[in-house]
C-alpha cells in the first residue's frame, strides 16, 4: 500500500519533494531533538492525487490521516473532539519551494460549541479558550468556506468599539462569547448551514482547502513569477497546537538568524505577547523586537538563541524561524532557509564563505539569479535626497528607493502601471496575499500596520520591491482614496517617495541614480565568471546602452537592432524618403544621407566596446512602421519629395500588410532592395576600420541577416554584403576580417539549419519571433488571453518571458545539432528576451550554445545564471 502520510519522526530534510519544505524541516528538527509539537505530514503526492481524482481525497488517504491522528492523540494524551480536554491542531500548507503567504493555514482546529467549554475549564482560562474558538471560526470560514474576512473583521471592530477596547486582547471572555455568537450567525446566514461541529469533518475540509489553495489565483501568479512548476503540489502539515495567546507568559514570533534586508549577522525578529502566529504575519498588531524577549522571558530567550544558532549551523544558511511560547515553554513551529533581499543574499553568501561554512561554488548557487535585479535599479541621488521633505518614518521592511504616484488598491496600482505606464506607490492599511499583482506592479509599498515580518515585508523583499511598513502615524481612508501624514493630505495620483533602507517617507518625487557593481557584488560576479562556460553579451542600440552593459560585465553585443537608429527626429524623414522613392537612384540618394548617421553610431559603439565583438542585425521590421500617420508629417514629406499629400497617403496605404510580422521584412527587404544592405554594410565596415586604426582595437565585424528561411535566400543577401564589404576594404586598403551569420527565428530555418550553416558562420536564435511563429501567438496580443491558459493549466508561464523548452527548445536543439554537423566551430547564441531569464539560460547551457545576449541591466543576472547552470550540470 502506498504511503501518503508520514509522522514527523519518519522524515528528514532530504525528503523535501515528498514532504514539502515545511514538512521536511519539521522532520529534521524532530530528529535533532528540538522542541517541536508532534504532528504528521500529508504528502505532495496526495495533493496531486486530489486533483487527479477530481478534487476528492481518496478513502485510502483519509484512513491514513485518521491513523496518524490516532498516534498523535496517544502522544499528546488528548482526544480529538473530546468534550473536556480536546486535542487541537493546526493545518498548514508546505510546498517544496517557499511561497510565503500564498497558501492557506487554519489554527485551533477541533473546537466546537461543547468542547470550548471543557477547554475553558481544563485550562482555567476562559478568555483564552473563547479567543481560540473565535479565531478558528474566522479562519475556517475564510480559508475553507471562502467567506470574506471583512464580515468577521466588521463584527470584531463593532464589539471593540462598543466595549471601548483598543486591541482584541482587551476583550473579556463574555465579550468573546458575543463575538462567537455573531460570527456563527453570519456564517449561517451566508452559508445556509450551521457552523460544522464534527472535528473530523473540520479536519478533512481543512486538508482539502490547503490542497485547493495550491491553485488559488495568488499562488498561480506567484508560481509564474518564480518559475515553480504547477505539478509539484503542496504537502499538508497537521500539528498539535501550542498556544501563544494564554496570557502574559505566552507569545509568538518570527525571527531570522541574520538580517534578511542587509545580511548583517545577528538575530533579527519580532514577537507578540499573548498572541498567535497569524497576528505577527498579518500585521494586525505591531510587534516588539526579539531582543525585548530577553527582558520579558529571559530563560525562553536564552533557549531560543541556542536553538537558532544550532539551526543555522546545521543548515549552513540563514534561517527563518517561527516559534510559540506557551506559559513559559518554548516550541519551534518551523524553520526554513530565509527569504532575503539580493543585497542580504550576497552579504550572507560572502560571510559564510569567509566563516569557512560554504565554498565559493555553494555561495554562487545560493543566490537567486533573478533577485540581482534588485541591485541594478536606481537609488536616490544623495544631493536630491538632502532637499527632500521628510514627512514620516516607519519600519524599513525592504530596501531600495521608490518614487511614484499613490494608489490605494492592488487593482488600481496594476492598471495605472500597465495601462498608463505610471510609476506607482501602493499605500495600504495592510497588504494581504490577494494584493500580489498590485505589489508586483508597484515601485514601492507603504503600509499603516505590520512589522518587519508582515506579509507586505516578506513578499516585497522576495520581489525586490521597496517597502516601508507599520507607519501608525498615517490616517487613511482607503474607500475615499486619501491618507494624511506629516501635516499633508495625499489623494490618488499624488506623488511620494520611499526609502526602504531607512524607512523614511518623503513628499514628492526624488531623483534617482544608477546602482554600481562593486564590493561583495563584484566578488560574487568574479566567482561566477570563473565557473560559467556561456559568454554573456547584451542587446544594445546606442552608445549609452553599450557603455552601461560593459560596466555591468557584458562581453560584447549580441544584438544591435539597426532600425532603432532610424527613429530619431532628424533621421526618420530620410528613411521615409527612401521608402517612398520610385526609383533606385532616389532610394540610393536617401540612403546616402542616412549613411553618416548609421556609421557614426557604429563608431561610437565600437569605441565603447573597446575591442569586444558586436553583432549587427540588418534592417528587420516591415517598412510600414517607418511611414508617417500624422497629417502634418505627411504634408512635410510630400513637400520635401515634390509629391501631393494624396500621393504620399496612397503610398503609405500600399505598404499596409494584413500580417506584417510575417510579411515584407528582414532579409526579404534586402532581396527587394539590395541597396539597403549595401548601405548598412558600408556603414559597418567603414566604422570598424576607422575605429581599429584610431583606437588600436582589434575589431572583426559580425553581420547578421535576419528572418532567413532558406540557404539560397541567405546566399543572395550574403553575396551583396560580401561584394560591398570587399569594395570598402579595397578602398580603405584594409585586411580586416568580418563574419556573416543569420538569425534562426523561423521554424523552417531551424529545420534547415544544416544547409544554412554552409553559408552562415554563426547562428543567433531570435527567440521572440521563433516563439511567436512556433506557437502562432502574436507577442503583442497574447497577453490578452494567456491568463485564461494559466487558469486552465494549459500553460504555466508566458512563453515570451520563459523559453518553451519542449517546443521552441526542441527546434533550437535541432538547429544547433545540424549546424555543428556542417560547421563544427559554429558560434551560436540567443538574443531574444529569454537571454536574461535564468531557466532559459540553463537550457542554453545544456543545448551547447556559445553565448546569451540580454538587456544591459540583466547582464549580471545572466552571468550568475550561466555559472549556476555550469555548476548544476557538473552535479
Amino acid at each position: 500500500m502506498k504511503k501518503w502520510v508520514y509522522e514527523f519522526h519518519e522524515g528528514n530534510a532530504d525528503m523535501r519533494p515528498l514532504l514539502g519544505g515545511k514538512g521536511a524541516n519539521l522532520a529534521e528538527m524532530t530528529n535533532l531533538g528540538l522542541p517541536i509539537p508532534n504532528g504528521f505530514t500529508v504528502t505532495t503526492e496526495a495533493c496531486t492525487d486530489y486533483y487527479t481524482q477530481g478534487k476528492q481525497i481518496s478513502q485510502e488517504i483519509q484512513e491514513q490521516i485518521f491513523a496518524a491522528l490516532a498516534v498523535l492523540e496517544e502522544q499528546r494524551g488528548k482526544k480529538f473532539g473530546d468534550e473536556s480536554d480536546p486535542l487541537l491542531v493546526s493545518v498548514r500548507s508546505g510546498a517544496r519551494a517557499s511561497m510565503p503567504g500564498m497558501m492557506d493555514t487554519i489554527l485551533n482546529l477541533g473546537l466546537n460549541d461543547v468542547s470550548v467549554e471543557g477547554f475553558a475549564k481544563k485550562t482555567g482560562n476562559p478568555r483564552f479558550a473563547y479567543d481560540s474558538y473565535r479565531r478558528f471560526i474566522q479562519m475556517f470560514s475564510d480559508v475553507v468556506m471562502e467567506m470574506s474576512k471583512s464580515f468577521f473583521e466588521g463584527i470584531l471592530t463593532e464589539i471593540k468599539d462598543a466595549k471601548g477596547a483598543k486591541y482584541d486582547t482587551d476583550l473579556t471572555a463574555d465579550d468573546l462569547k458575543e463575538v462567537i455568537a455573531r460570527y456563527k450567525a453570519i456564517y449561517a446566514e451566508k452559508m445556509g448551514a450551521e457552523f460544522p461541529q464534527d472535528p473530523k469533518v473540520q479536519l478533512m475540509e481543512a486538508v482539502k482547502a490547503v490542497f485547493r489553495s495550491w491553485d488559488n489565483p495568488r499562488a498561480i501568479v506567484y508560481r509564474r513569477m518564480n518559475d515553480i512548476p504547477g505539478d509539484w503540489g503542496t504537502a499538508v502539515n497537521v500539528q498539535s497546537m501550542v498556544f501563544g495567546n494564554m496570557g502574559n507568559t505566552s507569545g509568538t514570533g518570527v525571527a531570522f538568524t541574520r538580517n534578511p534586508s542587509t545580511g548583517e549577522k545577528g538575530i533579527f525578529g519580532e514577537y507578540l505577547i499573548n498572541a498567535q502566529g497569524e497576528d505577527v504575519v498579518a500585521g494586525i498588531r505591531t510587534p516588539q523586537p526579539i531582543t525585548k524577549l530577553a527582558e520579558d522571558l529571559p530563560k525562553c530567550y536564552e533557549q531560543f538563541m541556542d536553538i537558532a544558532n544550532r539551526l543555522e549551523d546545521h543548515y549552513r544558511d540563514m534561517q527563518d524561524m517561527e516559534f510559540t511560547i506557551q506559559e513559559g515553554k518554548l516550541f519551534f513551529l518551523q524553520t526554513r532557509n530565509g527569504k532575503r533581499t539580493a543585497q542580504a543574499a550576497i552579504q550572507i553568501a560572502c560571510d559564510l564563505v569567509d566563516e569557512g561554512r560554504i565554498t565559493p561554488e555553494e555561495a554562487v548557487l545560493r543566490i537567486e539569479a533573478k533577485s540581482l535585479d534588485q541591485l541594478l535599479h536606481p537609488t536616490f541621488d544623495a544631493e536630491q535626497l538632502k532637499k527632500g521633505e521628510k514627512i514620516g518614518q516607519a519600519l524599513p521592511a525592504s530596501p531600495g528607493a521608490a518614487a511614484g504616484k499613490v494608489y490605494f488598491t492592488a487593482e488600481d496600482a496594476k492598471n495605472a502601471h500597465e495601462q498608463d505606464g505610471e510609476k506607482v506607490i501602493l499605500v495600504r492599511l495592510e497588504t494581504s496575499p490577494e494584493d500580489i499583482e498590485g505589489m508586483h506592479a508597484a515601485e514601492g509599498i507603504l503600509t499603516v500596520r505590520g512589522g518587519m515580518t508582515s506579509h507586505a515585508a516578506v513578499v516585497a523583499r522576495g520581489m525586490g520591491t521597496c517597502c516601508v511598513s507599520g507607519c501608525g502615524e498615517i490616517s487613511i481612508d482607503e474607500d475615499a482614496k486619501v491618507f494624511s501624514l506629516g501635516g499633508y493630505t495625499f489623494h490618488e495620483g499624488d506623488e511620494i517617495s520611499l526609502d526602504g533602507g531607512t524607512g523614511f517617507i518623503y513628499k514628492g518625487m526624488i531623483q534617482t541614480k544608477e546602482a554600481t557593481v562593486s564590493g561583495n557584488f563584484g566578488r560574487i560576479m568574479n566567482w561566477a565568471d570563473g565557473f560559467r562556460r556561456l559568454r554573456i553579451r547584451t542587446n544594445a542600440d546606442t552608445p549609452a546602452d553599450t557603455a552601461n552593459a560593459v560596466r555591468l560585465g557584458a562581453e560584447g553585443i549580441g544584438l544591435c537592432r539597426t532600425e532603432h537608429m532610424f527613429f530619431e527626429p532628424n533621421r526618420i524623414p530620410k528613411i521615409r524618403k527612401m521608402i517612398l522613392s520610385d526609383t533606385l537612384e532616389q532610394r540610393e540618394q536617401a540612403l546616402q544621407e542616412l549613411l553618416p548617421f548609421q556609421k557614426s553610431d557604429f563608431k561610437a559603439m565600437y569605441e565603447a566596446l573597446k575591442g569586444r565583438p558586436m553583432t549587427v542585425r540588418y534592417l528587420d521590421p516591415p517598412l510600414h512602421e517607418f511611414v508617417p500617420t500624422d497629417p502634418a508629417d505627411m504634408e512635410a514629406l510630400a513637400k520635401d519629395m515634390g509629391m501631393t499629400v494624396e500621393q504620399v497617403k496612397q503610398k503609405c496605404d500600399d505598404l499596409h500588410e494584413f500580417n506584417p510580422m510575417m510579411g515584407h521584412r528582414g532579409c526579404r527587404l534586402a532581396v527587394t532592395y539590395p541597396e539597403i544592405a549595401r548601405m548598412q554594410t558600408r556603414a559597418v565596415m567603414e566604422a570598424a576600420i576607422e575605429v581599429s586604426r584610431e583606437k588600436g582595437f582589434s575589431i572583426e565585424p559580425e553581420i547578421m541577416i535576419p528572418l532567413v528561411g532558406d540557404k539560397k535566400e541567405l546566399k543572395f543577401v550574403k553575396d551583396i554584403v560580401v561584394e560591398e564589404a570587399e569594395t570598402v576594404k579595397k578602398e580603405r586598403n584594409s585586411n580586416i576580417i568580418y563574419h556573416i551569420g543569420t538569425m534562426i527565428e523561423i521554424p523552417r530555418a531551424a529545420l534547415m539549419a544544416g544547409e544554412i550553416a554552409e553559408e552562415a558562420e554563426f547562428f543567433s536564435f531570435g527567440t521572440n519571433d521563433l516563439t511567436q511563429m512556433t506557437f502562432g501567438f502574436s507577442r503583442d496580443d497574447a497577453g490578452k488571453f494567456l491568463y485564461s491558459y494559466y487558469q486552465a493549466k494549459i500553460y504555466e508561464s508566458d512563453p515570451f518571458a520563459r523559453l518553451d523548452q519542449n517546443g521552441v527548445g526542441q527546434l533550437i536543439r535541432i538547429a544547433a545539432e545540424q549546424g555543428k554537423k556542417t560547421r563544427p566551430n559554429i558560434k551560436m547564441g540567443i538574443c531574444g528576451e529569454h537571454g536574461g531569464d535564468p531557466s532559459s539560460i540553463a537550457f542554453c547551457h545544456d543545448a551547447g550554445l556559445t553565448y546569451v545576449s540580454c538587456s544591459p541591466f540583466r547582464v549580471p543576472i545572466a552571468r550568475l545564471a550561466a555559472a549556476q547552470a555550469a555548476l548544476n550540470s557538473k552535479k
